[in-house]
């Protein structure tokens, strides 16, 4: 099978191809494919947040795209407000979307500051700004839907954004916390040489504008999905050195206060995840060993983009099952009791 990386078919070439062995070492350091500069400006006045139909009006004035998924009758069962993954957008909830507003279940999904539609394209808004946003929307949900239960759903950085709210002082009011593929390989996971690496090439090369291009990494066995991402001008196809490090301090965040959620957390792997490697899963699995009620489940044809793969059913029906009923049996069989095999 042709192997596709999740970013191929890049926009323009590595500008400085003396570094290309080093910015590959960066690249599978981080298997995100790419990071943007952590910088977020937020203006200095504030105003009330406002969900509308298809955007997301934040207290600093940031417009934010927003995407639902809705049940026929309008009255669903649970919402769930998804977050995408690194240089995706919110259209990456399009087929979950689909699947689970056939079974009564909401889906909102918002384009997060710096991605997609969103302002500041590029720019990495940081780690308190994400988790304020999505507290937001969270909150102006259950004022537009008193009554209905509202869960989480991060996949890959928008597992890191859940998991840093979640464990904060002040945390979302939300029913559930679903992880897919969530990134989670902080620094303390890392070995010195890339920790090393990261800190030279951040500091002395921060403009330089990485692609995924060349990399022997498949995120999905989708490979039509992933032809489909490569020709989508809002995924972004390259971004700056200069941004990993506000990356990694949002994964740094997650893995070392997963302990502290709350509330119960379904986490979702594959075993043919390229992305992030099973040595960060296992050990936020052994921090939410402590947390009430959370299970989880290992897929042995999974990859990286497990809600998109060809087996993406098995990942989406037990998520359902576990929304409408968290002691239900997980249709797929494939839960597990302790780490990964």
């Amino acid at each position: 099978m042709e192997r596709i990386a999740y970013q191929h078919d890049p926009f323009h070439k590595d500008p400085c191809p003396v570094f290309t062995r080093v910015a590959l070492l960066l690249w599978l350091t981080l298997a995100l494919f790419g990071c943007a500069t952590d910088a977020g400006r937020m203006p200095q006045w504030t105003a009330a947040p406002l969900l509308a139909r298809s955007h997301f009006a934040t207290a600093d004035g940031a417009i934010l795209p927003v995407r639902t998924w809705w049940p026929q009758d309008g009255k669903p069962r649970a919402i769930i407000v998804a977050l995408h993954g690194f240089n995706d957008y919110a259209n990456a909830f399009a087929q979950p979307g689909d699947y689970l507003k056939a079974r009564g279940i909401g889906v909102l999904s918002y384009d997060q500051r710096g991605f997609g539609l969103s302002p500041g394209r590029g720019l990495w808004a940081g780690t308190e700004t994400y988790k304020a946003d999505l507290a937001a929307v969270v909150n102006q949900i259950h004022r537009r839907h008193p009554g209905i239960p509202v869960h989480i759903l991060g996949e890959s950085m928008g597992g890191a954004v859940a998991i840093a709210a979640m464990a904060g002082p002040a945390p979302p009011d939300v029913a559930s916390l679903i992880l897919s593929a969530p990134a989670v390989w902080s620094r303390s996971l890392m070995p010195w040489y890339q920790r090393a690496l990261l800190a030279l090439v951040a500091s002395t090369l921060p403009d330089l504008e990485l692609t995924g291009s060349g990399l022997k990494i498949q995120a999905s066995d989708n490979i039509e999905m992933l032809r489909n991402l490569g020709r989508d001008p809002w995924v972004i196809k390259s971004t700056r050195v200069e941004a990993i490090e506000g990356l990694t301090d949002l994964m740094d965040t997650a893995q070392a206060r997963a302990g502290e959620i709350g509330i119960p957390v379904l986490v979702l792997y594959g075993a043919r995840d390229q992305i992030i490697p099973k040595p960060p899963i296992e050990a936020i699995l052994k921090k939410l060993a402590t947390v009430r009620s959370s299970r989880w489940v290992y897929y042995p044809k999974g990859y990286h983009l497990l809600l998109r793969d060809l087996n993406a059913g098995q990942p989406l029906a037990d998520i359902a099952a576990w929304i409408l009923d968290r002691n239900a049996r997980l249709p797929s069989g494939y839960e597990v009791r302790q780490g990964v095999n």
